[in-house]
């Protein structure tokens, strides 16, 4: 019998030409160090991004240059609608989006609420690069991005605006899915992505365009340093996906590395992050948030509120999705 997850995951599989090793259940977890390098990703749209990063990890090249190519690859997909190009725009019909990028030494760079720009986090990686600022904004994003050799393309499809205009014309108003990733007719969500080189230097970028037909203006927890992606080059990094809103009011994935620092692998440094939503936010059993983490050592983790978070892995022996341990689930 084929399943939604199975026809999910066979349909990303077969977009990305690749052979699944294995599919791993919601309990797995990393529990030894893996053979560098390492590279881990949100959600079903990770195996073609992880595949994309492994060009250059596998040959020997820089965590950096790889989550960054990793995760161009959903920005220019517009079959991903959460995230670049093809991405659900806010309630005035604008795509509007947001990304950050972080190295092992604690370098950041971020844009929000960047419009007419199809990969955000190449803009993010020059304004860690190129300026004194950690983060740029609307305007100020964008002419920085133009000045920079970027060109001004419209990111809104016409599959995107023939539903936006329904949306409009019915006047469902804001509504936040959970799980919208694993919908059909609205897959996916914000890719985060982590990654360790063979010399151990670890980085990740985290890119979106946020909660569909969102207030103008609005901005999630995805290009905050701290909230959406944290890296220590030292310990180890998280990133986030889900309703941003509850990831900012924690620091969700700063709490990971530190949880990590602690002594606590990925996957429990995830579950302690989760565990401080369900005590500090009334209302969180009605959103789902998933974390992600890898330590330097190869070992990776991921918990959630909600069922249906799922992950991508790549090593140098395997290639496989997996279920991340759901805490709703467990109570």
């Amino acid at each position: 019998m084929v399943t939604r997850r199975s026809f999910i995951t066979k349909s990303s599989l077969a977009f990305a030409g690749l052979t699944l090793t294995k599919y791993s259940s919601a309990k797995y977890t990393s529990q030894k160090e893996n053979k560098l390098p390492v590279v881990v990703s949100t959600w079903n749209h990770g195996l073609p991004a992880n595949e994309a990063a492994w060009e250059i990890l596998g040959s020997g090249g820089y965590s950096l240059d790889s989550v960054e190519a990793g995760v161009r690859v959903p920005e220019a997909d517009p079959e991903v609608i959460t995230v670049g190009y093809g991405g659900i725009p806010d309630a005035k019909g604008k795509v509007t989006l947001d990304a950050c990028i972080m190295d092992e030494k604690g370098r950041a760079g971020s844009v929000t609420y960047l419009q007419h720009i199809k990969h955000p986090v190449s803009v993010a990686r020059l304004v860690m690069e190129k300026t004194p600022h950690v983060m740029l904004s609307g305007k100020g994003a964008l002419e920085f991005a133009l000045e920079n050799g970027f060109e001004k393309e419209k990111l809104l499809t016409p599959g995107r605006k023939k539903e936006w205009k329904k949306w409009k014309k019915e006047k469902r108003g804001f509504s936040s899915k959970i799980n919208i990733e694993n919908q059909l007719e609205e897959n996916h969500d914000t890719i985060g992505m982590l990654a360790v080189d063979d010399k151990g230097r670890l980085s990740g970028a985290c890119t979106t365009s946020g909660m569909g037909y969102k207030l103008p203006g609005r901005v999630g927890d995805s290009p905050i340093i701290g909230a959406g992606l944290f890296v220590d080059g030292e310990i180890g990094g998280a990133v986030a996906t889900g309703t941003g809103e509850l990831v900012m009011k924690t620091l969700g994935t700063f709490l990971v590395v530190e949880m990590m620092r602690s002594g606590k692998s990925p996957a429990r440094a995830c579950e302690e992050a989760v565990k401080r939503i369900a005590r500090k936010i009334p209302d969180y059993q009605n959103h789902q948030v998933g974390f992600l983490a890898l330590n330097v050592k190869g070992e990776y983790g991921a918990y959630c509120i909600q069922p249906g978070f799922n992950y991508a892995v790549k090593t140098t022996s395997f290639s496989e999705l997996v279920d991340a341990e759901a805490w709703l689930k467990k109570l």
